[in-house]
């Protein structure tokens, strides 16, 4: 008994929260895959965003990678979290979980209350995964423009579980879980695949229900509207979209100049100001698919992020 109690706290000591810097600010925080600092980077609200020196002067209320989290160490995470490509908060069970995925293969899910890494897996790095999502039973959706799959992870039956169902999805890139349907949204390069998640939570399933063509090539990111709930962001290498899978239908998204709807990696709105947050490349740097800048729009702005090497960039709040 008293072994297993040690072992138990032993446990609980390695998983120490990530860390953590600053009250929060009005507004809400932003969360940016910085691929310099390999460290996924929750930031004071937009308002307060500055053009700071480097990372580590930032206004960071909360940060977390793999090469400093305990018990990765099987996944060789020095190689498998190299630039990492997606973070993004939901809420399991009254729990705050960060998903984040890196080319370099790793998927994981973490408690940001904790830092415990509560399932991870690493899919190599060929597969380039790009986004992931977590389902009401603990399991993972992730997607991976490389391997030209979305795979369903039998998450919830153990940190480390491989057991997955997969569809093929040439270029995938983005993934969501209709709440309103319980449809999973799975975006490529050519179309937006909707496959019903079924089998029980040890061996899943996914059958796809609707294939929808893309108005353009080069699906990228895939978010929700959340002024216009239902609908969703989708973004190509040419334009933005708005997508309304009731109608099927997607509708052109304008921000004023052609040049702020191409290539953008990441889309979303502020919930209460509708404000939108893109993140795209700015081909000033020596990663060319990164930015060292976030860009506001309706009301227009731009962040500078120095010494940052930014992926995506996503309001940080929970659904």
């Amino acid at each position: 008994m008293l072994r297993r109690t040690l072992v138990g706290l032993c446990a609980l000591l390695l998983c120490v929260p990530a860390t953590g810097a600053r009250a929060r600010s009005p507004g809400w925080a932003v969360v940016a895959v910085d691929q310099a600092s390999r460290r996924v980077l929750v930031l004071q609200s937009a308002e307060e965003l500055m053009a700071y020196q480097g990372p580590d002067r930032l206004p960071v209320v909360w940060s977390w990678s793999a090469d400093r989290a305990p018990g990765l160490a099987d996944l060789a995470p020095e190689r498998s979290w190299s630039n990492p490509d997606e973070a993004r908060i939901r809420i399991r069970q009254g729990r705050r979980h960060l998903l984040a995925t890196a080319s370099g293969g790793l998927v994981a899910v973490v408690d940001t209350a904790t830092g415990c890494t509560r399932w991870a897996v690493d899919v190599g790095g060929a597969a380039n995964p790009h986004s992931a999502e977590l389902l009401p039973d603990g399991n993972v959706a992730v997607v991976a423009s490389g391997g030209g799959w979305i795979r369903l992870y039998a998450a919830s039956q153990g940190p480390r579980a491989t057991a997955h169902a997969a569809v093929p999805l040439p270029g995938a890139h983005g993934v969501y879980r209709d709440a309103r349907t319980g449809l999973l949204l799975a975006l490529g390069d050519d179309v937006l695949l909707a496959l019903r998640v079924g089998g029980t939570p040890a061996a899943p399933t996914l059958t796809v229900v609707r294939t929808t063509p893309l108005p353009d090539r080069g699906g990228h990111d895939l978010a929700p509207v959340l002024s216009a709930p239902g609908r969703y962001w989708v973004s190509t290498l040419e334009h933005l979209w708005s997508y309304d899978p009731s109608a099927d239908r997607f509708t052109p998204v304008h921000l004023g100049t052609p040049a702020a709807e191409r290539d953008v990696k990441s889309i979303g709105d502020e919930p209460g100001t509708g404000r939108i947050l893109t993140a795209a490349p700015d081909h000033a740097g020596p990663c060319d698919w990164c930015t060292s800048v976030i860009t506001l729009h309706r009301p227009d702005g731009v962040r500078a992020l120095r010494g940052t090497h930014v992926y995506k960039a996503r309001w940080w709040g929970g659904r």
